[in-house]
């Protein structure tokens, strides 16, 4: 049961009645200097003192929150959300854990239905829609229906669960992102529940969920492993973060938009470091962003490497409350509650923080950031000359002006049709490739089309959701653009595959009512979708004949997306260069057709009177953006669109779902499979062991993310698991996608380590390779750990800095432990893939400082013992490691990155699961 050990719990009399609360005031009365504490330290310090229960958060977790300072300990705290946000890429594999603990409780004689969440889920279905159809007005339907037909069994068993546990809901697909959804609808800023008021905050299982921040609310993304973990009961544990204050001041110059600022942060952030740290905005400047402009900077908190960027809740905050429909009881809840919590913002001068990093708004240019990294920020006005040097430096291939390139007039000049009869080949389509020192052109004729493809065309441009959708100023903006460019008689080029996924219903709404949708249609930017697509992987294929030149001519093409994932292969497989920006510049862009365009100096395009027109010709001024907003934007919207937010469309509506509360596995399914984890676990845990004589089944470098461990996207038939989908009796057409049988971990452990852009250091090959050691021979990393499993020899990854940064993956942790792998040993982690390793029962260990793979000289195919294990674990111990090479022994030391007691006891029961089904069944 909760105690009030300080004495503080208090009673707040509120128009919507009578509650409970934590006095963070009654502290300060005490003497505890609550008004030095960041606002986001400030609610941690609410939920401990809430929760306190003196067993699973304790004195000492309180000693450490008060305690904070900008030198904190490195004590781990607890965090127990008020509810946890999923989307259904990561929600599947997590309600297939319940359901999985729920068969095994079964088996064990226990009651299955008291397996339940704890907290309210929300599960939003938002990742699976795939661009297969796009540029027009079917686009959308067409798409739906091939989602639903991929998808049928996936969504069943989400609606079985949604009838099946307490606590838990399900957002229909088509109905918008799931941040999107949570920051104009499912955020309420303050919660009342069982007579007490507190801080609304959630984990999620989407890195992106500190979205939120923007509306004043703490949470965060950690892996589906966190996740189930937390609403089945458990705190989340983490080491007392250090909290990096973002001093804002002045207001963004003419031209320049919300994107342009996130990205020059993105980069600002990174250079500072607050990897594992909590960044919180405060300054002048916060008075000239609204809610939207302040999610997006939120929104891309992973990209910076932070856990949050927390901006406090404002009178800014209750306006957006109240432009999103939320009610006027619950937004005057939400501003008595926070100024009577010291929860409000003002004396923002007293907090100190751990550093301060400051940012004139003022100072911010057009930017756009890649080629394969957001924070690699490039000035627009430098975008020209840093693609010509990306491409020789990168790609070796030498930069040929297009006035000098063998192109001929009309192509410049925009395009057109030509006069020559249709190609007589199989598909309708015929190549030409020249190569001009080193640079490709192929000429591609189609149906009497004919148009050049070179390196730095652009073949996606994606104006799609999470970062900016979200944001009504950028996105109004794009469809001025389009009506600009669509008076001026601009078009978007042939091979530019466009696409329009906003992340909710509201935006094509509003769209919609200020008439410019009919001109982003114009452009062949039609609605293709409601949900993350371009960002997750969900492109879907090229056009044949495009997809076709790129392949057989290895072009360098591009895709320009308004999201904030660039990561290599992560858009589309065969697009090597992939650059975050602005959804105007998005449409600026495909207009171009190209990345190597001076947009400050040379046309864009040209009218049907070979006029040339320029950026400046199709750009809206702020004042534009600011009428369209006040004219077109509106609560009604909201209500409207949020008010049947459950129902669902008629294909949702007709899905059929049994009830029950054991679901009816089904062995010949290749999209949903009991976990594994659990079948037939012991009621003890037996104690850990020494790992001996283990060999390395990948060596790594820096930066490798979860996109390069976890399975992601689509995939190939000559795959493992492609072939293990064949043997099945699936069909090539009906792969689907790595995501969407994030339930079968047959699967998924043959996608771990399979990206196409992996380099490992023990194959020649780049991709999903290594090398068997004990017979030399290279060949997928799934056929060399099933030997080695078969074998019972244990295997260890070695990395480098930044092991794990990127999404928060639960399958990157998941399939590391079917693979084999007993350990990782890398320079350093992102923090959501080092807990998520723990969680699965995998040790995370970390060179000592100044030490890595080549300078202890390390090739990989040692042998290695990791020593100490046996003899107990204490949070951040150092282990003995013996490495044999032939008849040659020596010994390093390395840091054990189990950082708390609670991880020491997750790892011994082999995961964070196995803890909680032991716990429960003992009860």
């Amino acid at each position: 049961m909760n105690q009030d050990h300080f004495n503080i719990k208090t009673s707040l009399k509120t128009d919507s009645g009578d509650f409970s609360y934590w006095s963070l005031q009654k502290l300060q009365d005490l003497g505890k200097n609550i008004n030095h504490l960041p606002f986001s330290i400030r609610i941690l310090l609410e939920n401990a003192l809430r929760n306190y229960d003196d067993f699973a958060i304790t004195k000492n977790h309180l000693d450490t929150l008060l305690g904070w300072s900008p030198n904190p300990s490195d004590s781990d705290i607890p965090f127990k959300p008020a509810r946890v946000l999923m989307q259904d890429f990561t929600g599947v594999p997590a309600v297939v854990d319940i359901a999985s603990l729920r068969s095994e409780a079964k088996r064990k004689g226990k009651d299955p239905s008291k397996i339940n969440p704890l907290i309210p889920v929300d599960l939003v279905i938002d990742h699976s829609v795939q661009v297969d159809f796009f540029g027009t007005n079917y686009s959308y339907e067409k798409n739906v229906e091939v989602e639903y037909q991929r998808n049928s069994e996936r969504y069943k068993f989400l609606k079985w669960a949604q009838k099946s546990f307490n606590n838990f809901s399900v957002v229909p697909p088509g109905m918008g992102i799931c941040h999107q959804v949570n920051l104009e609808y499912l955020a309420k800023g303050v919660i009342t529940r069982d007579g007490m008021v507190f801080p609304d905050t959630l984990v999620g299982t989407d890195s992106h969920t500190p979205m939120v921040n923007g509306i004043g609310v703490v949470g965060w993304g950690v892996g589906g492993i966190e996740a189930e973990a937390a609403l089945l009961g458990q705190p989340i544990y983490f080491i007392m973060p250090e909290v990096v204050g973002l001093k804002l001041t002045g207001k963004l110059p003419a031209g320049t938009t919300a994107t342009d600022m996130v990205l020059t942060i993105t980069e600002l952030l990174r250079k500072h470091g607050v990897v594992g740290k909590f960044v919180e905005v405060f300054g002048g400047g916060l008075d000239h962003l609204s809610v939207p402009d302040r999610a997006t900077i939120s929104n891309m908190s992973p990209e910076f490497g932070c856990t949050v960027t927390y901006f406090p809740i404002d009178d800014r905050t209750l306006d957006y409350m109240g432009k999103t429909n939320r009610s006027a009881s619950q937004i005057k809840l939400v501003k008595d509650y926070c100024q009577a919590n010291m929860l409000w913002r003002k004396d923002e001068e007293l907090i100190k923080y751990s550093s301060v990093v400051e940012l004139d708004l003022g100072s911010v240019e057009a930017t756009v950031s890649g080629p394969k990294r957001p924070q690699d920020k490039i000035l627009v006005r430098n975008f020209k000359p840093r693609f010509e040097a990306l491409l020789h430096e990168v790609h070796g291939r030498s930069y040929i002006p297009i006035d000098k390139r063998e192109v001929s007039r009309w192509y410049a000049e925009g395009g057109g049709q030509t006069n020559e009869p249709k190609i007589e080949s199989p598909d309708g389509v015929g190549y030409e490739t020249k190569v001009k020192d080193g640079m490709k052109t192929v000429t591609v004729e189609l149906h009497n089309e004919k148009f050049e493809l070179y390196d730095g065309s652009i073949v996606i441009a994606a104006i799609t959701s999470c970062t900016n959708t979200s944001n009504p100023s950028v996105m109004l903006g794009a469809g001025l653009v389009a009506r600009k460019a669509r008076e001026r008689g601009l078009d978007v080029k042939p091979w530019v595959k466009t696409s329009l996924a906003p992340g909710s219903k509201v935006v094509t709404d509003y769209l919609e009512k200020a008439g410019l949708l009919d001109d982003l249609e114009a452009l062949k930017f039609h609605t293709v979708g409601y949900g993350c697509t371009s960002c997750i992987g969900n492109s879907g294929p090229l056009p044949r004949h495009i997809a076709k030149a790129v392949e057989e001519n290895d072009l360098i093409v591009a895709s320009v997306l308004s999201g904030n994932r660039n990561f290599e292969a992560r858009v589309h497989p065969q697009v090597k260069m992939n650059y975050l920006m602005s959804p105007m510049l998005v449409v600026v862009y495909a207009i171009a057709g190209r990345v190597d365009v001076d947009l400050y100096n040379e046309p864009i395009g040209f009218d049907p009177n070979l006029e040339p027109v320029y950026l400046k010709d199709v750009w809206p001024t702020n004042e534009e953006i600011a009428e369209f907003s006040r004219m077109v934007l509106s609560p009604d919207d909201y209500e409207k669109n949020y008010g049947e937010i459950f129902e669902g469309d008629d294909f949702w509506k007709k899905l059929e779902s049994g009830k029950g509360e054991i679901y009816p596995w089904d062995d010949s399914s290749t999209y949903i499979k009991e976990a594994p984890f659990f079948k037939g676990i012991s009621a003890d845990v037996a104690s850990p062991k020494n790992i001996k004589e283990a060999l390395v089944l990948l060596k790594l470098g820096d930066s490798i993310t979860t996109d390069h461990i976890s399975p992601a996207g689509s995939f190939r038939e000559n795959s493992p698991a492609g072939q293990y989908l064949i043997g099945r009796g699936v069909q090539r057409p009906d792969f689907n996608s790595y995501g969407s049988r994030r339930g079968n971990d047959e699967v998924m452990v043959r996608g771990t380590f399979a990206n196409v852009r992996i380099k490992n250091q023990l194959s020649e090959q780049e991709g999903g390779f290594t090398t068997y050691i004990p017979e030399d021979k290279e060949m997928s990393v799934f056929e060399a750990a099933e030997k080695y499993q078969a074998a019972n020899t244990p295997l260890i990854v070695l990395a480098g800095k930044e092991y794990g940064s990127g999404s928060s993956r639960d399958w990157a942790a998941k399939g590391t432990r079917l693979l084999g792998i007993h350990a990782v040993i890398a320079e350093s982690y992102e923090r959501i893939h080092r807990s998520n390793l723990v969680g699965m029962g995998v040790l995370p260990l970390q060179y000592l400082p100044g030490e890595n793979a080549e300078s202890l000289g390390l090739t990989g195919k040692e042998q290695f013992s990791i020593l100490g294990i046996e003899e107990g674990l204490t949070p951040g111990q150092k282990f003995k490691v013996v490495i044999k090479t032939g008849n040659e022994t020596r010994e390093i030391n390395v840091l054990s990155r189990l950082d708390s007691a609670v991880e020491i006891e997750y790892y011994t029961h082999g995961g964070i699961l196995n803890y909680v089904l032991r716990d429960f069944l003992k009860d």
